[in-house]
């Protein structure tokens, strides 16, 4: 293995043990975020998130800015995108991520503390990903993409800025600073969230890990001959990558997303047994399963179709203001809502 790919994964592995860590100490998680609003009246989860993607998308663009990633690279600033199948996959995403009370990046959270419903989630998301990517769903989705792809001239928001006559520059540090302060605000708006330092901290640590992938990726993995694909946290593709690998590793090459997916398992795992967090669990019933599995399910067609998850797109995809990635997460947020409340409400399951 060439030493800029060996680099890449160690850093993957890296920064997977630190989000690992972070997400099983501050319980960071969208379904979560969303429930506490939504359902509890708790809104420092969400607060966190948005923190999150405020840091995220400061440091990724600062990066950009800088010359030192070109996010151009990524899969987020393609010219060529279907909105109705970015908005539809949001939609089964975030449908999904209640069904299983919790996203792909949370189930590898949970399944390093001893959780085994967990475990089914990684296992059917891994499986129904890889079905939709290669397998016996993949044709469908190209032949709806095929359809409904349009070519766009403006792909970001600094784009449309530059569109109306700013400089570049000028249009990546305003853009990114009204999505940044506005998210900022609405973090810290929120009494609460200002006396919670550990999730202000979890913000912030989750928000720099995003921009660490696209410099490690994007930067260190810039060899001239053998460059590694820009990219940064997402789980859905690497979960069902990780799958693959650990059964057909002969000839199949690690990544940063199969040694990020790793680290993330192991961060939690060591984290629970340290601080005494560790716990087996598993399903109350065959329902409590079958619903479980369904939402992993929708969450690996989903997260396909959207090109990405609760972090690949919340996070990850609007770290690059790419106009594409607002259209999957408003999908996701709604599938979650309706998930949440309303008529499609996933209702709580009954005890035993």
């Amino acid at each position: 293995m060439e030493p800029t790919a060996t680099l890449v994964i160690l850093a993957g592995l890296g920064i997977g043990l630190v989000y690992g860590a972070v997400g099983l100490l501050s319980g960071f998680c969208l379904t979560r975020s969303m429930r506490g609003v939504l359902a509890e009246g708790d809104g420092r989860l969400l607060r966190t998130y948005a923190l999150a993607m405020a840091v995220a998308i400061a440091a990724s663009q600062a990066l950009a800015g800088h010359g030192l990633v070109d996010l151009g690279k990524s899969i987020y600033l393609q010219p060529s995108f279907s909105v109705p199948v970015l908005f539809l996959g949001g939609l089964l995403f975030g449908y999904g991520m209640v069904l299983s009370n919790g996203c792909g990046s949370r189930a590898l959270v949970l399944l390093g503390r001893g959780n085994l419903r967990s475990f089914v989630v990684v296992v059917v998301l891994a499986i129904s990903a890889q079905m939709t990517l290669k397998g016996l769903v993949a044709p469908a989705r190209i032949a709806l993409v095929q359809a409904t792809q349009t070519t766009a001239s403006t792909i970001s928001l600094p784009a449309v800025l530059s569109a109306i006559g700013l400089g570049p520059a000028v249009s990546r540090i305003l853009a990114a600073a009204v999505v940044v302060g506005a998210l900022a605000i609405f973090a810290f708006a929120h009494a609460s969230f200002r006396r919670s330092p550990g999730q202000i901290a979890a913000g912030v640590a989750v928000g720099l890990l995003v921009a660490a992938g696209w410099f490690v990726s994007g930067h260190l993995g810039a060899d001239e001959f053998n460059p590694v694909p820009v990219t940064s946290l997402t789980f859905i593709a690497p979960i069902a990558d990780s799958l693959q690998y650990a059964m057909l590793s002969t000839g199949l090459t690690l990544n940063f997303g199969i040694a990020t997916v790793g680290g993330v398992f192991a961060g939690s795992l060591v984290t629970a047994l340290l601080t005494g967090r560790f716990l087996w669990e598993g399903y109350s019933s065959p329902r409590h399963m079958l619903r479980s599995a369904s939402g992993a399910a929708l969450m690996g067609i989903g997260g396909v179709m959207a090109f990405g998850c609760s972090i690949g797109q919340v996070l990850t995809g609007l770290s690059t203001l790419a106009l594409a990635s607002i259209v999957a997460v408003a999908g996701i947020l709604i599938g979650a809502a309706a998930g949440l409340r309303g008529p499609l409400r996933v209702q709580p399951l009954k005890a035993a």
